[in-house]
């Protein structure tokens, strides 16, 4: 990934068409690391859409809109939207671009804004050929993908092996409980890799950029979910490991899981989809689809109609027989209960825009969310169905599902990273034995920068990771920052993982994404550079904070997360 050159001034956006020929400084760290975290492709470039001739937007003809829909969903919609009405970045419908006009869209597109939009025609990203097709385009009318609903779902079904042709008992020697289901975000793949031989297990096909790998309650069966929202469920107990079934449950996704509660284990998996909006809930042994339901609705607070709310992020309550389902534009948790599928109950918590990713406490019981553009923390007692409080965190929260450890003087915490400041937050999450404490901040460490995607810990571990793949400083971004949780107040020390990996060549080389052995006593981490690029995954002593291993092989392509089989079954993190 290029980085992107940046510009600031104090100068109102209405000035910008003066500022042609200017050179600017650079801005803050922190607005490049978010933007390089929104701006991945989208796998909606690839859909046909609709051109809606517009009369007063200047005139496109249909290669010109196709291209510059093309760019749109490579660069823009992560923080504009689908349909251009706004999420990180501002709205882009014809009512205001229109009364923009083109030139002042040119400057804006070409040398970006303080408030981080990217300068796309200076830093080379974009022509000033595309910067004027870029111009025009976001004056059309937003083309709008195609829905996706049971008949499109079922189309792409496809049961592999049937369960009743499934093994009996596991046929293999791995010990399941340590495989790592590490993502090859290029290749369209993940890597098995047996955490204790460090040896790769298979490789196997999967959608584009698999966003994360979950595990059902028995452990039995991995699923992934690609960002082109095809979902590959993995039956680990076969000799070798592979894909007994396969769905896409949309255009475009994030997130998947599995039943957890009692009496429920297996029986059910959910996915959500960013396009269209909606989740859709399966059969857990087959994926077959039983159930959609869409997200459109209205927004928290000023209670707006948003039509493309997308599913951030999903988990399973182990108390009640619901998943709980974030919604990043209207900012509302769903509480769904799945005891009758085809005629589910859905509680509808508000809590704060843009809901992103989270995880739960150590007992379980409270979910823990990132809003990461209103800078919050929202906690859920899912035993009550309520929540608990917004907590003001750093700029653009990032957990992960966050990391939780016993704190000396607080008791236990909950920690996330931020993609916009240095900071990490610890908030309190014990309202049994320290309710002065509970879920209120109660310290901020000091980390390297700004661009963390991960953060974690383990109950047989005294240290916190944190990465921060995001940050423009490959001294930061190439490097891992590990606390002493007996002694937070001496600060971090910096291990590092891209020098220890001995790749020679000049990828990027991010370090991304720590995760712990089931033991407890490793650490995994990627050191991810681009497809044509060495990467590596280097294994870290968690009691001497040395390097332990490190994992080559041409198959590992852009090495992104990785996820510990039994940590992920028992929401270890």
């Amino acid at each position: 990934m290029n980085k992107p050159k940046w510009i600031t001034g104090a100068f109102a956006l209405a000035m910008l068409p003066l500022a042609m020929g200017t050179a600017f400084a650079a801005d803050k760290d922190t607005s490049k690391a978010e933007t390089a975290y929104h701006a991945g492709g989208s796998p909606l470039e690839t859909i046909e859409m609709y051109q809606d001739i517009n009369p007063k937007a200047p005139p496109m003809n249909k290669a010109e809109f196709d291209k510059a829909r093309q760019i749109y969903f490579q660069r823009c919609a992560g923080c504009h939207g689908v349909l251009r009405k706004g999420a990180t970045g501002k709205p882009l419908t014809p009512d205001l671009t229109i009364a923009k006009g083109s030139e002042y869209l040119k400057v804006f597109i070409k040398y970006g804004s303080p408030a981080g939009m990217p300068n796309w025609g200076t830093s080379g990203d974009l022509t000033d050929d595309e910067v004027d097709l870029m111009a025009r385009y976001v004056q059309q009318t937003p083309p709008q993908p195609p829905e996706f609903g049971m008949k499109e779902m079922k189309a792409t079904w496809k049961v592999h092996i049937a369960p009743a042709d499934r093994p009996k008992k596991k046929m293999n020697n791995y010990n399941i409980e340590n495989i790592f289901s590490t993502t090859l975000r290029d290749a369209g793949e993940i890597a098995l890799i047996d955490g204790d031989t460090k040896k790769i297990i298979s490789i196997i096909k999967t959608g584009y950029a698999v966003h994360i790998s979950r595990m059902s309650a028995s452990g039995r069966y991995l699923f992934v979910i690609g960002r082109d929202a095809k979902i590959n469920m993995i039956d680990l107990w076969m000799e070798k490991p592979e894909t007994v079934a396969e769905v896409r449950i949309g255009l475009e996704a994030r997130s998947v899981d599995t039943s957890k509660y009692k009496g429920y284990e297996d029986k059910l998996a959910i996915a959500g989809s960013y396009w269209p909006p909606q989740y859709t809930i399966m059969n857990g042994d087959t994926l077959e689809p039983l159930k959609i339901m869409a997200t459109r609705g209205m927004t928290v607070g000023d209670q707006e109609y948003h039509p493309e709310p997308r599913v951030a992020s999903i988990v399973a309550s182990h108390f009640k027989p619901e998943f709980v389902v974030n919604v990043k534009e209207t900012g509302k948790t769903l509480l769904v209960n799945y005891t009758d599928v085809m005629n589910p109950t859905v509680k509808e918590i508000p809590t704060a825009k843009f809901l992103h990713d989270g995880g739960l406490d150590s007992t379980h019981r409270y979910f823990l969310v990132a809003a990461n553009q209103s800078n919050k923390i929202a906690a859920i007692d899912m035993k009550e169905g309520k929540l608990e409080a917004l907590i003001d965190v750093g700029k653009i929260p990032h957990p992960g599902r966050g990391a939780n450890f016993i704190h000396p003087k607080f008791g236990p915490v909950w920690s996330t990273g931020h993609l916009g400041d240095e900071s990490i937050s610890l908030i309190g999450t014990d309202p049994q034995k320290h309710p002065q404490y509970a879920w209120k901040l109660v310290e901020t460490l000091k980390g390297p920068g700004g661009g963390a995607l991960f953060i974690k810990s383990h109950p047989k571990s005294n240290h916190l990771y944190s990465d921060a793949p995001l940050n423009p400083d490959p001294a930061i971004s190439q490097s891992l920052v590990v606390f002493d949780i007996k002694n937070l107040a001496g600060g971090y020390k910096v291990l590092p993982v891209a020098e220890w990996a001995g790749i020679k060549d000049d990828g990027a080389k991010r370090v991304v994404q720590p995760e712990y052995n089931k033991a407890g006593d490793e650490v995994w981490v990627s050191v991810w550079s681009a497809k044509n690029k060495e990467s590596a995954l280097v294994v870290i002593d968690d009691k001497t904070l040395k390097l332990k291993a490190v994992i080559k092989d041409p198959r590992l392509i852009t090495p992104t997360g990785h996820f510990n089989t039994y940590n992920t079954q028992h929401d270890i993190y």
